[in-house]
């Protein structure tokens, strides 16, 4: 069964918070009434007060963004982790609760994972555990040897199998391709385009040449989006939130969103999170020289992010500045910042 939404519709129009909690309800999870909307663009995501007095959050699944089996794979993943002890909330296993009014609008896509008939469509959803806790204290060379130390452990789990349907990291599936797209769609405003336009290709190039430079690459299942966003820091030290995009690609990926400030400053920590990380995974240091081609292609791949998405309106409000010249002038100016950062010598841990 797949998603009945285009991409280019408002996707969430008809998940109101009642579909939410008829959604908990048909899985025998009963909503007390409370639900709070938690912080993310590309899903909807819920934290639900249920009447049993626990507190559960409910992942509604953009439409049309990942398949049954990519989603059920990241599912996988979490499973596995949650298995060997890594601390990462795994969604629940789910079924249809017989005693509830809405259990015929449920279809099962796999054990856990679901898909819930609206009006305006199908919603598929997940549910998970509520995760508590900060922001971790990364000015502290013990807190980034304890996150480098989990990385590790999700690494030694991740480099122990094979994703089969999820995205691999490479220079055309986050540089490239989005570029390519962003040009067909006419995104940039004209006025912006030829600096953009010479920016981006010189960039990617510079990208190809780094990864080339830098192979064969030794690949594993990661996280993904390793930054401190997704990390909650507790008594018990730190945990992951989301595996959404989770991908098959180079150890250093899920290392180098963890770097910021000088460069010594970002050298030091490094240093830290490679003293925790290589008590559970050897790092090929040869990676090192890919952080600053990696955050190119973030770059690239947001802009494009943001354009795919701008059917939403949560996209407008959040980012009003798009559409303006302005912006294409200061990706301009990153990218040609890159351009400098990939010529430096690549951090030494």
């Amino acid at each position: 069964m797949s998603p009945q939404h285009a991409a280019t519709d408002t996707p969430y129009a008809g998940l109101t918070p009642e579909v939410v909690l008829d959604a908990l309800d048909a899985v025998g999870l009963r909503g007390d009434g409370r639900l709070i909307q938690l912080n993310s663009y590309e899903n909807r995501v819920f934290q639900v007060f249920l009447e049993d007095g626990r507190v559960v959050v409910a992942k509604f699944y953009r439409p049309d963004r990942w398949s049954n089996a990519q989603i059920l794979e990241e599912h996988a993943f979490a499973a596995e982790l949650d298995a060997h002890e890594v601390p990462l909330a795994a969604p629940w296993k789910m079924q249809a609760d017989s005693r509830s009014l809405h259990a015929e609008r449920l279809t099962a896509l796999g054990s856990t994972l679901a898909s819930f008939d609206t009006p305006d469509g199908p919603y598929r959803f997940a549910v998970t555990e509520r995760q508590a806790g900060r922001a971790p204290e990364v000015e502290d060379a013990a807190v980034l040897e304890w996150i480098g130390r989990f990385i590790g452990r999700i690494h030694a789990v991740g480099a122990a199998g094979r994703f089969e349907h999820r995205l691999a990291l490479s220079p055309a599936s986050l540089g490239h391709d989005p570029r390519d797209w962003l040009l067909a769609q006419d995104v940039v405003p004209p006025d912006a385009l030829p600096a953009w336009r010479g920016m981006v290709d010189a960039a990617l190039e510079r990208v190809d040449a780094a990864f080339d430079a830098a192979a064969p690459l030794r690949t594993l299942r990661l996280h993904g989006d390793c930054h401190l966003g997704n990390i909650l820091w507790t008594a018990a030290g730190p945990h992951f939130v989301d595996l959404d995009d989770a991908l098959t690609g180079p150890a250093v990926q899920d290392l180098w969103m963890l770097l910021s400030g000088s460069r010594a400053e970002r050298q030091k920590q490094l240093g830290a999170v490679l003293d925790g990380y290589e008590q559970f995974m050897d790092f090929d240091r040869r990676e090192l020289a890919l952080i600053e081609p990696l955050r190119t292609l973030r770059i690239v791949h947001h802009s494009a992010w943001i354009a795919r998405r701008w059917a939403d309106p949560a996209f407008p409000i959040a980012f009003p500045w798009f559409e303006s010249p302005a912006y294409w002038a200061e990706q301009a100016t990153r990218l040609r910042d890159q351009l400098e950062a990939m010529d430096e010598a690549p951090l030494v841990a």
